[in-house]
């Protein structure tokens, strides 16, 4: 199970590759990690750059390069990382990709292959890929080296707010993210998963015992549109006893139009969601409970919504 050693070595082996994100206060007892102004535009950078440095050091990095899936985020992450350690990268998106997502993924330079309707669809063809190429997959999520990576989020998060928080609010895809939180923070901070109720892997995995296969759709699919919660998501959650709330769409495209109006913060659906669960009241907090909402991503169109 991924610890905080993973996180810290994570942290040192990554460097000042990726931005120390800001954070910004809200009110009394609400704060925002702005990590959608990580490079690449969400926190995947972080998982993807400690992934790929990880198999260099372990020589586990082919001249072939490396292949990944993504609803967008991950792969722009990968092309980013990619592109900056002077690696070969190969994308697989599926059709129903943002434009905008897809288009900046050619900007960094990756070979951008569209297939299927869905994430799940596309991971598949890209594991054939790397079968037939040689290059190394890296997962999107359900990678310790990932996990670990996403993690650096929170020891960041845990040095810029010294006073302490009692509750972080995390959107949830396939986990990957709320690991790297749970990682780093859990051992003096609560963790909550938030999901779309049309996209909720983690919270039926939970319910479940185990990942299992959900229906994905709604407007967060491109980025929180796991067909399955990672099994590491799914460990470390049900090891830290962490909650699952679910918000739905209607909340999440309030939450988003809210934090652009309120704050001027331009973010993705699937960010939106995590900021969703307080504006929807799917998550109160108790008076005085110090409240960061994770804000991952950005790779938006700003013609989407805003107004």
């Amino acid at each position: 199970m991924i610890s905080l050693v993973e996180v810290s070595a994570a942290a040192e082996r990554i460097g000042d590759r990726v931005r120390r994100t800001p954070v910004m206060r809200a009110d009394r007892q609400l704060w925002f990690k702005l990590e959608q102004t990580q490079h690449a535009g969400s926190f995947k950078t972080r998982g993807m750059f400690n992934q790929v440095l990880a198999a260099a050091d372990r020589g586990e990095l082919p001249a072939a390069g490396i292949v990944a899936a993504s609803g967008g985020n991950a792969g722009l992450a990968a092309a980013y990382a990619a592109r900056e350690l002077g690696v070969p990268a190969e994308v697989y998106v599926p059709e129903t990709a943002p434009a905008v997502k897809v288009a900046k993924l050619r900007k960094y330079g990756a070979r951008v292959v569209q297939v299927g309707r869905e994430y799940a669809e596309a991971a598949a063809a890209a594991v054939v890929r790397s079968a037939e190429t040689g290059a190394r997959f890296c997962h999107a999520y359900d990678d310790p080296d990932m996990v670990a990576g996403n993690g650096t989020l929170g020891l960041e998060l845990s040095a810029q707010l010294p006073d302490g928080f009692d509750t972080v609010l995390v959107a949830v895809g396939g986990g990957g993210l709320i690991a790297g939180v749970i990682a780093a923070v859990r051992d003096h901070a609560r963790v909550i998963a938030v999901e779309p109720t049309t996209s909720a892997a983690l919270h039926e995995a939970l319910r479940h015992g185990g990942p299992v296969d959900v229906p994905v759709s709604g407007v967060a699919a491109d980025s929180l549109g796991a067909r399955r919660a990672g099994q590491i998501a799914y460990d470390l959650a049900a090891d830290a006893g962490i909650a699952s709330v679910l918000v739905d769409d209607k909340a999440i495209i309030d939450a988003r139009r809210r934090l652009w109006d309120d704050y001027r913060l331009a973010v993705e659906h699937g960010t939106a969601a995590a900021h969703a669960a307080i504006t929807s009241g799917a998550y109160l907090p108790a008076p005085d409970e110090r409240v960061v909402v994770l804000l991952c991503g950005a790779n938006t169109s700003l013609s989407e919504g805003f107004v």
